[in-house]
């Protein structure tokens, strides 16, 4: 039995074959005082996944008692979101969790990821240091993935199994832990272990009613002083419009511009009837270059004429040829008024 890879991927089935060897269970771990970094690691995993759509990896594993405590913080994790039962809550978990398996997956060796895709009922196979799925598994997994790239027809077909470059592999298999997790979520929990827990369900309910209701807010940025283009776009966003790509990438970027970081970028896509969360986080990250590539800047307003996105320009839009001059424009001129406004 591979202990740190059961700590590393605590879903797995080694994970629990790990955590009978050392006589855990659920009852030790709602109860006992041995467990208590492995609740404080559960209840953290919640509130990363809340506050940032990723849970960290914790490093310091090497020894038996660090990697038991990392096993068991999944389960406490999974029974407090199952209290809170908010569809919200478990999508967001459910993301960061598969996040977190995929940076962890592009350090692995070829036959780990393939062992763990068989894990995630992906049928996979390893060949000299190739990753291969059957194409039904592709198809499944990669539905959600707009770009051209994820298609079948561009893809490399052996005897009916796509080849795939580690990291779409492992992409693929993002997906494929988050659909778990999800359909898993919420557990039946007794009501004897929600009265026991009750204290950690109240604390990541504060945490999630805090995160909504600022995301719900207009005064993350001032938003009246946006220009019409982007005042248009927010709008269709929140009341549940498909916006075009070219729409997206201009409102996304804007809006990372003005240092919204992706929480609060994603809060605002999620009223879309499209909204995939975990294709949408991809989307936004790839924008403003958490990925590692470029961060992109917001189209100019000739640019935005051409994509047919200028809504209603008007006096201050014909003096200004960005959208960012013309946010800076009124709200500098916004404070240059509130002192006048103050002294009368």
């Amino acid at each position: 039995m591979d202990t740190l890879r059961a700590a590393r991927y605590p879903f797995l089935e080694e994970s629990s074959s790990f955590a009978e060897s050392q006589s855990a269970d659920v009852d030790s771990l709602i109860s006992s005082q041995s467990y208590e970094d492995a609740r404080k690691r559960g209840v953290g995993r919640i509130l990363e996944a809340i506050r940032s759509y990723e849970v960290s990896y914790v490093p310091l594993m090497s020894s038996e008692y660090g990697r038991l405590m990392e096993v068991m913080s999944y389960p406490y994790a999974r029974i407090i979101v199952s209290c809170l039962n908010d569809r919200f809550l478990t999508r967001r978990y459910a993301l960061a969790e598969s996040v977190r398996m995929n940076k962890l997956l592009i350090e692995e060796s070829a036959v780990t990821v393939a062992y763990i895709a068989r894990e995630l009922s992906v049928d996979a196979v390893s060949r000299d240091g190739m990753l291969m799925m059957h194409f039904t598994d592709y198809l499944r997994l990669s539905s959600r993935m707009k770009s051209t790239d994820w298609k079948l027809v561009n893809s490399e077909l052996f005897g009916g199994r796509v080849y795939l470059p580690n990291e779409k592999f492992c992409r693929a298999l993002q997906n494929a832990l988050q659909d778990r997790i999800e359909s898993e979520i919420p557990l039946s929990v007794p009501d004897d272990i929600k009265a026991a827990v009750l204290k950690d369900v109240k604390h990541v309910e504060i945490a999630l009613n805090d995160m909504k209701s600022r995301y719900s807010s207009d005064g993350i940025v001032s938003i009246t002083e946006f220009p019409p283009c982007m005042r248009a776009l927010l709008a269709g966003t929140q009341n549940g419009l498909n916006l075009p790509h070219a729409g997206r990438f201009a409102l996304v970027s804007f809006l990372h511009a003005l240092s919204m970081d992706s929480g609060q970028i994603m809060a605002l896509f999620s009223k879309s009837p499209d909204f995939d969360e975990s294709k949408t986080l991809y989307q936004v990250r790839h924008i403003t270059g958490e990925l590692g590539g470029p961060e992109y800047t917001p189209p100019e307003c000739s640019t935005m004429k051409s994509y047919g996105i200028c809504f209603e320009p008007d006096v201050l839009c014909e003096k200004v040829t960005h959208p960012l001059v013309y946010y800076r424009t009124k709200t500098h001129s916004k404070k240059r008024k509130e002192p006048a406004e103050e002294k009368e």
